[in-house]
């Protein structure tokens, strides 16, 4: 494939790696960038840039001028957010209004960035699930997973009425140039900074994040529009993540197990907390429900359909904690240096 390609929210961490992944390819790349965002993680690349905001119709002709292929990788993604009706602008009507207007542009092909968050879990904790889940809306929990899907079902949308649009939906992605850090990043910083005492019963999908923007790659050459396709690596238990962590860092993994009441409890009494004093919950409500749950998923359909083949993520977390390391996140020195022999296969 040739041409021109935009890439939303390609300054964040997955979109970095997209836009890496697009250049590898050949591809030109153009990214969609608000002004006095943090540019960081495309510094030094080939690409351009257009500035422009997705509450901000008027900044979108130019950014979309001579774009054959469209990547919305763009998201406001927080566990906790004060407004969440901005939220819901940002991710449900700018992806909508903004899809339409690239459509109306003449855009080829274009790949949605949705989440594993969008899916259904179903009651049975551990079960792994897939595309075929349906998400029951009265069991999302948090402004950020209901966004989601409300957005996908808007994308659906679009592509019953003829958008070639084809959606992925990562799980839980891990590596470097998560310079927020996002959600499942802060995990891998708080195990580094020893601000993990204790473990709560859950799992997630943790894939590399190199991985998930190959798949980007594939879905654009190979998805069928109006299709979902679950971008993910290996289902691991909290406590196995963290024994993981435990190995490359030398930090102890917590051994104590905590009652989800009582982490529950904990999150109310931080966001009460962050309510009084203006801050950020140290411990999000939401996220904690999210945790009632392993959330285990399957990438079978994007195998399949797209040649998607993630590999080892024990190595993307060796990956995430040196460059952690290597940048600051990490306040004191490790008990081993990060350049740790690689994971035997």
């Amino acid at each position: 494939m040739t041409g021109l390609a935009l890439v939303t929210g390609g300054t964040g961490f997955v979109g970095a790696h997209v836009v890496r992944e697009l250049l590898r390819r050949g591809l030109s790349v153009r990214c969609l960038v608000r002004p006095g965002s943090d540019r960081r993680n495309i510094k030094g690349l080939a690409v351009e840039t257009a500035e422009g905001d997705l509450l901000r119709p008027e900044t979108w002709d130019p950014a979309l001028s001579g774009v054959r292929w469209l990547f919305h990788v763009a998201a406001d993604y927080r566990l906790w957010v004060r407004d969440a009706a901005h939220m819901r602008r940002v991710n449900v009507e700018g992806t909508v209004r903004f899809l339409q207007a690239a459509w109306k542009a003449g855009v080829e092909k274009m790949v949605y960035t949705s989440s594993v968050a969008a899916l259904g879990c179903p009651a049975g904790n551990g079960e792994v699930m897939d595309e075929s889940n349906p998400a029951d809306p009265g069991e999302i929990h948090g402004a950020y997973k209901f966004s989601k899907y409300l957005a996908e079902r808007e994308v659906l949308d679009l592509a019953r009425q003829g958008c070639p649009v084809v959606i992925v939906n990562p799980s839980a992605p891990i590596g470097p140039l998560d310079v927020k850090p996002t959600p499942t990043g802060k995990i891998i910083v708080d195990f580094l900074n020893r601000r993990m005492p204790a473990y709560l019963d859950t799992g997630l999908n943790f894939a590399a994040v190199e991985d998930v923007a190959a798949g980007h790659g594939l879905a654009l050459e190979r998805g069928r529009a109006g299709e979902r396709y679950i971008l993910g690596g290996t289902n691991l238990t909290l406590q196995e993540a963290f024994g993981i962590l435990s190995r490359f860092s030398g930090i102890a993994s917590p051994r104590v197990r905590i009652p989800y009441f009582v982490a529950w409890a904990a999150g109310a009494a931080s966001i009460a907390w962050a309510s009084l004093t203006g801050g950020t919950p140290r411990v999000p409500l939401d996220g904690v429900r999210v945790a009632k749950y392993k959330m285990f998923f399957s990438s079978a359909k994007a195998e399949r359909e797209l040649g998607y083949r993630p590999g080892d993520t024990r190595q993307a977390f060796l990956r995430a904690v040196r460059w952690f390391v290597e940048n600051g996140y990490v306040r004191k020195p490790l008990p081993l240096p990060v350049a740790m022999e690689p994971v035997a296969s």
